[in-house]
């Protein structure tokens, strides 16, 4: 078990990681491009103008700084630290989607055939389905896309110009899936290959929504990649396509339209801006309104439902927990049809709770979420990051429950 120094006993997280850095002779832009980051970013965690309340880079920037357990950053209980692993998330589905991806083929081939396209779309709308209602969506999706990637790519290869654009349509829609299946689990390489994939086949399909959809996603990889104006740039760029269309457009073109608004609120919330958070969500709350009662988007599940849970990320995000905890109340869950994401809005609660210091409240609430679905809980780095301060810090008779959780999600060590 490690021990923390006495030297590093009274400072702060921040703190520790600089003098963690300085003593292995690292710099602050070597130390955060391990991590995937910028100095800045760096620079304002090791100041203590920045909370590091990501699990994932919390277990990266202990793998960079070669450090036993997390417990020297934190600070951990000595009943509850946490060894550092060797390796990254993963999934067991991760590498024949990778294959799939990687070894694309350049040119079409003699013996291949037109292909139906509209059955192609309706297998891909299926699977995007199927991604909303499995309790194991990353399992059971992750074990179809090997194939429908390589049959999407055979049907913009091989489509006649009529049927071109459609297969195209398809193609970006499951690049698009793909990088939800493989979100936190793939190589930051392969899902900037698909995500640009994605935009790409939008692009040339010269379809607006595909553009806008494929738009929605790229921002997700690049604010997690620390981009945060990037991404605020992605959204609103794609909001400006869709924007003259609105009064006539398609239901499905004005959901996308809301589910950017709903993006760029919370990436403003991460950022600490709040007048411009609330401003996003003020124009996807309008829009949701503009649509039939029970409208939900197809792929980003936007409508009156994912709006107001989209109200307590913001709250949430913006540290005014009183407000997300009141918001999230007056809720009814079961009206969102998607199983990931009200696994995910009882995530955004616990952190509520634990913001307000109520542990067991949180802990409560992130059991219900793991019941939901338990891949989410497992492989969504703020899940990972709420379950991993319950294990270190729960209140004593409530710690064989968090570790219970920990355990099932990969946190902590099996107890055989």
């Amino acid at each position: 078990m490690a021990h923390t120094p006495d030297h590093l006993e009274s400072l702060s997280p921040g703190e520790r990681i600089r003098v963690l850095r300085e003593s292995r002779g690292m710099s602050r832009p070597v130390l955060a491009g391990l991590c995937g980051r910028g100095p800045d970013w760096l620079k304002k965690i090791e100041r203590g103008d920045r909370e590091l309340r990501s699990h994932t880079q919390l277990m990266r920037l202990a793998a960079a700084l070669q450090l036993p357990d997390v417990s020297l950053i934190t600070g951990g209980i000595p009943e509850a630290v946490q060894p550092v692993p060797l390796g990254r998330l993963t999934h067991p589905a991760l590498p024949e989607i990778w294959a799939a991806v990687m070894r694309r083929q350049l040119g079409p081939r003699d013996e291949e055939q037109p292909v139906d396209v509209a059955a192609l779309q309706a297998r891909v709308d299926q699977t995007w389905r199927l991604w909303h209602s499995s309790t194991r969506q990353r399992t059971e999706v992750g074990t179809l896309l090997p194939d429908l990637i390589r049959d999407t790519e055979v049907a913009a290869r091989a489509s006649n110009s009529t049927s071109r654009r459609r297969a195209l349509v398809a193609l970006a829609d499951v690049y698009r899936l793909t990088a939800q299946a493989t979100a936190y689990v793939a190589p930051s390489e392969l899902a900037w290959v698909v995500v640009d994939r994605a935009l790409s086949a939008a692009q040339e399909a010269d379809d607006p929504a595909a553009i806008a959809a494929a738009a929605w996603s790229m921002a997700n990889i690049v604010r997690e990649t620390a981009y945060p104006e990037e991404a605020l740039r992605v959204v609103t760029d794609a909001a400006d396509i869709l924007r003259p269309h609105l009064a006539d457009a398609p239901e499905d073109w004005r959901g996308l339209y809301g589910a950017l608004q709903l993006h760029a609120a919370v990436t403003s919330a991460r950022e600490g801006r709040e007048g411009d958070a609330w401003r996003f969500w003020d124009s996807g709350d309008q829009t949701a309104k503009s649509l039939p009662a029970g409208y939900v988007h197809p792929s980003t599940v936007f409508g009156r439902a994912n709006t107001d849970f989209h109200a307590v990320s913001v709250a949430t995000d913006l540290r005014v927990a009183r407000r997300a905890l009141s918001i999230a109340d007056d809720l009814a869950p079961d009206t969102m049809p998607s199983t990931e994401r009200r696994a995910r809005l009882w995530v955004e609660v616990a952190r509520g709770h634990l913001q307000r210091g109520d542990r067991t409240a949180a802990l409560h609430v992130m059991v219900m979420a793991h019941e939901i679905s338990s891949e989410t809980v497992a492989f969504t780095p703020s899940a990972r990051g709420v379950t991993a301060d319950l294990w270190r810090r729960a209140p004593r008779a409530l710690r064989p429950e968090a570790a219970r959780l920990a355990e099932a999600i990969g946190i902590a060590p099996e107890h055989g």
